[in-house]
């Protein structure tokens, strides 16, 4: 298996491992930052208006901070979203995580069917003994084909 070149996958002995995870540019503390910053900077531009005689600028400005403290929550919360396949000991293993969800299949090496949704660019699925998961939503789909046929050289090599 050591000998094997993997684009996506992590060799480690017999394990390979696949980290597919969601590409953010913010981790969730840097946005906790640039949230506090923008709040500074806001609500210190909304009280010098309220000392030139414009109230409403602070009511207004603190519906704004709301609106963008929800979408910032929003994206926080799948920050971290991912999809960690590992294939161990005869098993492929998929966790998914979505929004501190988190799902898990197994499936033995042997019975796993490894192929695309519907048509080019559509998700993994993976498949056996009556349990189904689609993998893949964090690659481009351009390159799901490469993950699906890593996948399957993988489980032929175990």
């Amino acid at each position: 298996m050591t000998n094997l070149v993997f684009r996506f996958a992590t060799v480690q002995g017999r394990h390979v491992q696949w980290f597919l995870r969601r590409n953010c540019s913010v981790t969730p503390l840097q946005l906790v930052w640039l949230y506090v910053s923008l709040c500074v900077v806001s609500l210190g531009i909304g009280m010098f208006f309220w000392f030139q005689g414009a109230p409403l600028v602070i009511p207004f400005a603190s519906l704004e901070l709301v609106a963008v403290g929800l979408a910032f929550l929003a994206y926080a919360r799948h920050a971290t979203d991912g999809e960690h396949i590992s294939l161990q000991e005869g098993q492929l293993v998929v966790e998914w995580e979505s929004a501190g969800k988190l799902e898990r299949a197994e499936f033995p090496r042997e019975w796993v069917r490894v192929e695309p949704r519907a048509g080019n660019g559509s998700l993994i699925e993976l498949s056996g003994r009556g349990k189904t998961i689609r993998v893949g939503r964090f690659i481009r789909p351009e390159l799901r084909p490469l993950l699906a046929k890593e996948i399957r050289l993988a489980l032929r090599a175990a």
